[in-house]
């Protein structure tokens, strides 16, 4: 039996809230026997999830009824301040009361980076959190940062390879992920000073994280839908648009493919004999697969869902959340903060050899 998960969902989050993320929530429910939710938002809608539960889900679902909303115009942090009593600082006020193990919103992105920053917290080492998007090509990979930090360091970069590898372990499954830095070409004198210093920074640091995972060096654009590794971090601008890019470029080729399918008797034929194989494809480049996108270095887990999810997307983060939950990822990443930074510590503690002489 799966260990018990209890995830908090803001009830207003979302272009078509309440009532999907409320159909998204029973949908969870029903696909996961040991889930607990509470969920946050008007009183109204809340009941009225309420009562088309079966009694098994109704016991494991809590109702917190709030009376303020955040919307996607307000800005993040005065909203953090004014609005205590919103369906969103609700939700995530119960992780930070440890009355709930995460959180999921498919509200305002800036709302929910304040709430996992200011509200739930920083974990202690952690420098910067980093937000995590899982693509979905030959094989998932975990994709780091997508927006939290568009300014970064090599030391940043290091921490988000450790976070997304532990994050890749818990979710995708993967025993020991194979990292590598977003780049302009695999040589590690490619790019700018950025790029080269944090090449530096991460192969410098191979050994100690050697049994978490296998840094493998740069990977260019064109392979982060090929496979080429499991996790790869970046800065939050570059990542920023390099999602919203593939994530264009899915919608556009997905849609030519359809006109191009439909335009005639024959190609509709054709399209009915591929049904299966484009079925399949469509699955596997999927968005709500997943759900939503983890804020990694945070003391709990905090999972920002699409604005426009659908009730597919909403039970997708729920879930995804609730196996972060299981699979301890807070708990390894504060492990392996503190591991480096004591290791780091002892490096600079060690006295220095002493010079030798030249050999004659």
């Amino acid at each position: 039996m799966d260990i018990t998960a209890r995830i908090s969902v803001d009830g207003l989050g979302g272009d078509f809230a309440p009532q999907v993320v409320c159909e998204g929530v029973s949908l969870a429910l029903q696909r996961d026997d040991a889930l607990q939710v509470t969920l946050t938002g008007p009183t109204d809608a809340l009941e009225a999830l309420a009562r088309t539960l079966p009694d098994d889900q109704r016991a494991r679902l809590t109702l917190h009824p709030t009376t303020e909303v955040i919307t996607m115009a307000e800005h993040p942090a005065n909203a953090m301040r004014t609005k205590k009593d919103s369906s969103l600082v609700v939700a995530a006020r119960l992780v930070k009361d440890g009355e709930a193990d995460g959180f999921f919103s498919a509200g305002s992105t800036g709302a929910c980076l304040a709430a996992g920053t200011l509200i739930v917290g920083r974990i202690p080492g952690v420098m910067r959190p980093a937000i995590a998007t899982i693509f979905p090509g030959k094989r998932p990979t975990v994709f780091l940062d997508t927006g939290a930090n568009a300014d970064v360091k090599p030391e940043y970069l290091l921490q988000f390879a450790q976070m997304g590898a532990t994050y890749a372990q818990a979710v995708l499954d993967v025993e020991k992920p194979r990292v590598a830095l977003l780049n302009i070409g695999e040589e590690d004198t490619k790019g700018s000073k950025l790029a080269q210093e944090s090449f530096a920074c991460l192969d410098a640091a191979r050994a100690c994280n050697s049994e978490k995972f296998d840094y493998i060096g740069n990977v260019e654009g064109r392979d982060l839908l090929a496979g080429a590794a499991d996790v790869v971090v970046t800065d939050g601008f570059t990542g920023n648009v390099t999602l919203k890019t593939l994530e264009g470029a899915s919608s556009f080729i997905l849609g030519q493919l359809k006109e191009a399918l439909m335009a005639s008797t024959l190609s509709k034929l054709a399209a009915l004999g591929l049904k299966g194989q484009l079925g399949g494809l469509k699955d596997r480049l999927n968005p709500d697969r997943y759900g939503g996108a983890p804020l990694l270095g945070v003391r709990g887990l905090v999972c920002i869902g699409h604005g426009s999810s659908s009730a597919e997307a909403i039970a997708a983060g729920i879930l995804t959340t609730a196996k972060a939950v299981r699979g301890q990822v807070v708990a390894d990443i504060a492990a392996q903060v503190t591991q480096a930074a004591q290791v780091t510590q002892a490096q600079q503690a060690a006295p220095a050899a002493p010079d030798t002489p030249d050999t004659p």
